[in-house]
């Protein structure tokens, strides 16, 4: 579904609804690209392909176990507990926030200290990315208010498109890289929320590397398309959305809008001067999006959808960190 609202200012708001069933946030990236580059009768910069049979499963089939961990059947999952009709059910709204370039790079540098040499991990050749750094410091920031984790837990979860490791030859690079529709792992780490609490960013940081590094492979996603197979015509979920998730046991899920190509998206009247996505989804899991700003000067634009409680926690812990996204904001020229 599309809808566009015109403001009173003369501005104009244009929405598109997606089913993440059939189409990913890089599917909506190209279908966004492809209508502003038609709304100007330019030819398509990458002509979107549908060949399902890229994802063919393989004969026999198989996957590694790191698979079986990371999803489950619909049928497995056990019923929703009822809850009493007086139990208090906190909100889960949605913000927005920007965190400038510097601040990003501060996280990155911080995230790739070697506590035992006070240097960097540059020059070991392991150095944690943007991505990396800023998961391990929101997985931080989410239980910070946590004072009695005694062994609770918290998730932490991010989406990882598989279209660069499917890519097997230059013609197939040509065809995956277009390819229109879902193509995500969801890897995702438990850690005692006591031990996010104590330890540095830096350790929290390669936590999120390891479990991560697990899925940025070939066979990973070939496993996964088997796996698909062999429970088809079932559906599957990944087990960090169908796993309990309390306000004790929280669960958030990291996806990276990076490639958000909103510079990209003028329809005839100019760049837009903002762009985002928006997740309101029913799940009790927390969503995080971070996106590229509009300004294009390396500040990131961060999308939440979590318990109200802990937007006021990251409000209140990391405000050097998270600033509300203001109109002054997209107006300032710097």
């Amino acid at each position: 579904m599309i809808k566009a609202t015109q403001l009173k200012c003369g501005g104009l708001v244009v929405a598109c609804t997606f089913a993440h069933q059939v189409a990913d946030a890089y599917s909506a990236n190209m279908f966004l690209v492809s209508w502003a580059e038609m709304a100007q009768f330019k030819p398509l910069s990458q002509p979107p392909s549908f060949r399902r049979s890229l994802l063919l499963p393989r004969r026999p089939g198989g996957y590694e176990l790191s698979v079986e961990n990371m999803y489950v059947p619909m049928s497995a999952i056990p019923p929703p507990e009822d809850e009493p009709e007086d139990a208090h059910q906190e909100a889960v709204i949605s913000r927005i926030y920007y965190i400038k370039a510097n601040i990003v790079n501060e996280l990155q540098a911080l995230a790739n200290i070697d506590k035992n040499n006070m240097d960097n991990n540059t020059s070991k050749g392991n150095k944690r990315t943007k991505l990396e750094s800023f998961c391990g410091f929101l997985w931080k920031m989410i239980v910070s208010g946590n004072d009695s984790a005694g062994d609770n837990c918290c998730r932490l979860g991010i989406v990882v498109d598989g279209r660069s490791r499917l890519i097997d030859g230059d013609e197939n690079a040509k065809l995956i890289a277009s390819y229109f529709g879902n193509v995500l792992s969801i890897p995702f780490g438990e850690k005692k929320i006591e031990e996010l609490k104590e330890k540095p960013l830096n350790w929290v940081a390669n936590e999120v590397h390891e479990f991560l590094h697990s899925t940025m492979t070939k066979e990973h996603f070939l496993g996964l398309i088997d796996w698909v197979e062999e429970h088809r015509p079932e559906l599957g979920l990944s087990k960090i959305y169908a796993t309990k998730v309390t306000k004790e046991e929280p669960a958030v899920v990291v996806s990276s809008g990076q490639h958000f190509p909103v510079r990209k998206m003028d329809f005839g009247w100019g760049i837009p001067m903002f762009g985002s996505y928006h997740f309101p989804w029913g799940g009790k899991s927390g969503y995080v999006m971070p996106m590229p700003s509009p300004k294009g000067n390396g500040d990131w634009i961060v999308y939440m959808h979590l318990l109200k409680g802990q937007l006021e926690l990251i409000e209140t812990n990391a405000a050097h960190v998270f600033c509300p996204l203001t109109s002054d904001y997209l107006f300032s020229l710097t």
